[in-house]
């Protein structure tokens, strides 16, 4: 019973608007104070931001022992993705910064900023759909390389004797056609070519619309359909978790008919 109470303590303040919105200000100031480190600062301010820094790896420490004690044991807090997520972040933060560690320790509290994904569900919805979207996104960037390599074959057949830094083999040959890709002074290394053969136009034109146009869209589009089924199923959690109390209501109004009725016929059998 003495748990069952601490835990519907913890679960309240973990839940608590005011508690996470806290924890997201902590995670913004430690961002700001690893920031802060990179300038030449003063001795004095050097001290206190190191013991800011202190404090919050230990509020972060005692935030995830909340977070685990408001929920259902071990196994429930570790089915959680983010859960681990966090316990990862925090428990690389607790690296100790003194000397030669200082730099490691720096480091890796730097990804303590990344914990702003995890505390809000706007920005867990965008990564959900993003991780969703990887596996159909691997088949179009496998396409992509099918694509770049036999440009980049042909490039290096066709332009080698033309700018050997560019052309020279297929790798350099797909360096340089990923900065076309990317819309890097590529008119430059097309004038190059066409001073040589006119028509090699069509090998950029071509490859650009296949890479820039096409792919890339197919990507945006492969992730904007998993956003928008992410979207939907989020509404349609929320819209069950507010219809359940709704239908608690209705049952204990039931109860409560029914137990009214049942004393009125007891009383008429009397």
């Amino acid at each position: 019973m003495m748990l069952s109470q601490l835990q519907k303590r913890f679960q309240r303040i973990d839940q608590s608007k005011f508690f996470q919105s806290f924890v997201i200000a902590v995670i913004i100031i430690s961002a700001l104070t690893v920031g802060a480190h990179t300038y030449a600062l003063h001795p004095s301010v050097e001290l206190a931001l190191d013991w800011m820094d202190s404090f919050i790896t230990l509020f972060f420490l005692v935030e995830l022992i909340i977070r685990y004690f408001a929920s259902k044991g071990i196994k429930h807090f570790f089915s959680k993705g983010w859960n681990i997520f966090d316990t990862i972040i925090v428990l690389g933060s607790l690296y100790p910064a003194a000397g030669s560690t200082m730099l490691i320790a720096r480091l890796l509290r730097i990804f303590r900023v990344l914990r702003l994904v995890s505390m809000i569900p706007e920005l867990r919805l965008l990564v959900n759909s993003l991780l969703k979207a990887i596996p159909q996104m691997g088949y179009i960037a496998l396409l992509m390389f099918v694509i770049f390599y036999i440009y980049a074959a042909i490039g290096s057949m066709l332009f080698a004797h033309i700018n050997p830094v560019l052309w020279d083999d297929v790798s350099i040959s797909m360096l340089t056609l990923f900065r076309i890709a990317t819309f890097e002074d590529w008119t430059d290394i097309m004038y190059e070519t066409m001073a040589v053969y006119k028509t090699s136009w069509i090998y950029y034109i071509t490859f650009i619309f296949l890479t820039a146009f096409v792919f890339l869209n197919m990507m945006v589009g492969t992730i904007l359909e998993i956003m928008t089924q992410e979207h939907q199923s989020a509404r349609e959690k929320e819209a069950g978790n507010d219809a359940l109390p709704a239908t608690q209501g209705q049952v204990k109004a039931l109860e409560k008919q029914i137990a009214a009725l049942s004393q009125l016929l007891d009383q008429k059998d009397k």
